[in-house]
């Protein structure tokens, strides 16, 4: 038996409730292996804006780095954006990102043949997708500096910076370079280097670190190019590694052959290790959807799914995550469906009920 510790940080719109249902699972996953379960819970986002003045505080980063894993929900409202200088629900992720040195986000692509119909794409196209895209997460334009509007007589004009240095882009591409060896051995990696200079460097850094793996194939593709091929022939690619905003981007384009953003989950990873694993923060991709907050459709499996990455990597129990990703396939194939993945006259379940069964799974084996 081991005794593992965990930040829950449920956050704004439906974050709290995916999280929370992601946290049922992950405590049927402990009482059927046998471990034990501390969970912490803090505030981040607009609920910490409100209640203590910044999007996250120090005392949460306490807790986050005095834990084995960071287990996320989404931040962010409806209301209009607040005036320059104030505090914005979205900075509580990039700070946790950036001061826990997180640089490499892996969001994991399987189709699943229970939701073919789920997906805009034909099911041929769908068949046999298995990829994952390694994001740089802690560089590029969300991070350069200087990011500004200015207002002049004539008009206002704003710039947006991104910035890379080798180091950033190289310890990203290890990550890939990495986890490609341990799967297929292809690996893409995606830029913008007929016109962008940091796309330049990314490819210069790739072709020298791809020495370093020569049982990996190393290919470029142009990012426009690789959105088509996203949608074209998505069974092609076993590993994609980009940059911060194309990363951004393509996953959310990706989720689309898995039918729903509410399907895809996250691990954004850096180098620290704890007493059980690397250290790592684990969150669905879609975000706070506070239009659907608080009436139980929310779709809590990319949460869920989170928190099998969360048992693989940060706490090292590879048994128990495919205990949970088989329970969700599992919920699926006997039809149970939330509203974002429901086919016409399919019955819909709750947010709550989605995740009881999922639980119920894990805990029957």
């Amino acid at each position: 038996m081991s005794d593992y510790r965990i930040a829950v940080l449920g956050g704004d719109g439906i974050g709290p409730e995916v999280t929370a249902e992601a946290v049922h699972v992950l405590r049927a996953v402990m009482e059927r292996f046998g471990h034990t379960l501390a969970q912490r819970e803090a505030l981040v986002g607009q609920a910490a804006i409100a209640a203590e003045g910044a999007s996250i505080s120090e005392a949460t980063l306490a807790l986050c780095r005095a834990s084995d894993a960071v287990l996320f929900g989404a931040v962010g409202t409806l209301d209009a954006p607040p005036p320059p200088g104030q505090a914005k629900p979205v900075s509580a992720i990039l700070r946790l990102r950036k001061s826990l040195d997180l640089f490499a986000n892996l969001r994991p692509v399987r189709t699943l043949p229970a939701l073919a119909d789920a997906s805009p794409l034909r099911p041929d196209r769908l068949a046999g997708v298995n990829l994952v895209i390694v994001r740089e997460l802690t560089g590029g334009i969300y991070f350069g500096q200087p990011s500004a509007i200015t207002e002049r007589p004539d008009g206002a004009s704003a710039v947006d910076t991104m910035a890379y240095t080798e180091a950033e882009i190289a310890r990203a591409l290890h990550a890939a370079f990495a986890l490609a060896r341990s799967r297929r051995g292809g690996l893409t990696s995606v830029d913008k280097a007929n016109v962008l200079q940091c796309s330049r460097l990314w490819r210069r850094v790739a072709d020298r670190i791809a020495g370093e793996y020569p049982d990996v194939t190393l290919r470029h593709l142009l990012v426009d190019a690789c959105a088509m091929e996203l949608l074209r022939r998505p069974a092609a690619f076993d590993v994609i590694v980009t940059e911060n905003l194309f990363g951004d981007i393509l996953t959310d384009e990706a989720s689309m052959l898995v039918g729903s953003l509410g399907m895809l989950p996250s691990a954004s990873l850096g180098a620290r290790q704890t007493a059980h694993g690397v250290f790592g923060l684990y969150e669905p991709i879609h975000g706070s959807a506070p239009d659907i907050a608080g009436r139980g459709v929310a779709n809590p499996l990319a949460a869920i799914l989170s928190a099998a990455l969360l048992l693989r990597h940060s706490l090292s129990l590879p048994a128990a995550a495919e205990a949970v990703e088989r329970a969700v396939e599992a919920v699926l194939q006997r039809g149970y469906r939330t509203a974002d993945i429901a086919s016409a006259g399919a019955a819909v379940i709750s947010t709550a009920e989605m995740g009881a069964l999922v639980a119920q799974e894990v805990a029957a084996g």
